[in-house]
């Protein structure tokens, strides 16, 4: 029977280090901060849920883990069902969550309002769109339609993946209670490639984001991984081992602080354009039309769509080919050629795809300037960067050799402050139960 107590005696005996370490790749002597970690989430739990009733009081206590991604190669061809690689990161969300004998899921994340759902409504509610209920009720309904007894349960969680990061807090959060309920109510019997699947489902029906699935897929299937979303109902995955440290690079990603409010439509406008030009072959999506069709008729595109459309394709095709050729470059420690890959991709985004500020945006183009100081700092010696993610007001990628990981810090945060460039790691297990 796992009783908070016993919880908490657990990860304070140093039992789960063992699983911590595999979770989050790091030395077992190094995972006593993760399991602190979890002690205090076990403790805010007790306090936000106290037990009372006897189903509650039979119910164990169980421990899930998600992780922010990093996209590091395809930006913007998800969606198109092109090629993406991607990987976890050991920034995550994790919960403790407990059957609680009701038709209601209670989640309460720490710093916000607490989220109630009522599984017998399990329709989709328009005043809960762009909401995280909207998220919890969209993965309990697909769980529900794929023939699961999804029942009520309450969960406490905490994130150290910022919002707004670029690091796909909202993919977290849905891998991570897909992951409650395969655990509590489905024997664990679905996979990581549905969880995600499960995931970009309650964020495109429920949530009203039109999202790719990368994000997802990324959070949900750990490490770092190539996929090709040619059919996106079985998307192939392909891991990539390789360990950017021992190549003598540090990955950063630096948050530009700019402000994310009203960019939906500048997101969605991406994957719309991209598909009117598809649909000038009578296509949906630009994988199934052959570039070298699209360059023979681009006048006439051109004429239908527009030239931004024409110059987000023609990001799409170039990009889309980078990903395997990326994917090569690290199997084959080339790690050069990777580096001038992730320079090629960011300079595509720039100039085609147009991703670095808000349409008509001359005063916050915060984006671009990061782009600008790190090709200054980094052009030098060796290192490579690149827009991150959706991108107009979000984040930019950076491998940055290990000797200049500090000065490269400082000089980005005199400028953006404090906390904005962000030293991670590659976590090879991706959304998961604990324990």
């Amino acid at each position: 029977m796992k009783t908070i107590e016993s919880v908490l005696a657990f990860l304070k005996s140093g039992r789960l280090d063992d699983r911590l370490a595999e979770i989050y790749g790091c030395p077992q002597d190094a995972a006593a901060p993760y399991a602190k970690r979890l002690e205090d989430l076990v403790g805010k739990f007790a306090q936000i849920f106290p037990a009372s009733g006897q189903v509650v009081a039979l119910a164990d206590l169980e421990l899930f883990s998600a992780p922010g991604r990093t996209e590091i190669g395809g930006n913007h061809t998800d969606h198109q069902h092109g090629h993406v690689l991607a990987a976890s990161v050991n920034l995550d969300i994790i919960a403790a969550a407990r059957k609680n004998g009701t038709r209601t899921i209670r989640i309460q994340s720490e710093g916000f309002p607490i989220d109630v759902v009522d599984l017998d409504d399990l329709n989709i509610q328009d005043a809960e769109k762009n909401t995280s209920a909207a998220l919890i009720r969209g993965v309990a309904a697909r769980f529900s339609q794929l023939g699961y007894p999804v029942a009520g349960f309450d969960a406490f969680t905490t994130s150290n993946v910022l919002k707004g990061s670029g690091l796909s807090s909202s993919a977290a959060f849905e891998v991570l209670v897909g992951n409650i309920i395969n655990t509590l109510f489905a024997n664990g019997e679905v996979n990581p490639v549905s969880i995600a699947q499960i995931g970009q489902y309650a964020e495109n029906v429920y949530y009203g984001k039109p999202c790719g699935l990368m994000d997802q897929m990324a959070s949900s299937v750990g490490g770092i991984i190539a996929i090709d979303f040619g059919d996106p109902t079985q998307p192939v995955v392909e891991p990539v081992s390789f360990d950017f440290a021992h190549s003598g690079l540090a990955l950063c990603i630096i948050d530009s602080g700019a402000d994310h409010g009203d960019l939906t439509d500048e997101y969605a406008a991406i994957p719309a354009e991209m598909k009117a030009v598809a649909a000038c072959f009578g296509k949906n999506h630009l994988s199934e039309v052959p570039e070298a069709d699209f360059i023979q008729d681009l006048a006439a595109v051109r004429r239908k769509t527009g030239d931004r459309a024409v110059l987000r394709a023609l990001h799409f095709y170039a990009d889309d080919q980078r990903v395997a050729l990326q994917a090569q470059a690290l199997k084959a420690n080339d790690i050069e050629h990777f580096k001038a890959l992730i320079i090629e991709s960011g300079r595509s985004s720039s100039d085609n795809l147009q991703n670095i500020f808000a349409t008509g945006s001359a005063r916050e183009q915060s984006v671009a300037l990061v782009l600008a100081l790190c090709e200054r700092l980094l052009a030098p010696v060796g290192g490579a960067w690149r827009v991150h993610g959706g991108g107009f007001a979000g984040t930019v990628q950076a491998f940055v050799p290990l000797a200049e990981v500090r000065g490269f810090k400082t000089a980005i945060e005199a400028v953006f402050g404090p906390g904005s460039c962000h030293v991670l790691s590659i976590r090879p297990i991706g959304g998961c139960w604990i324990g």
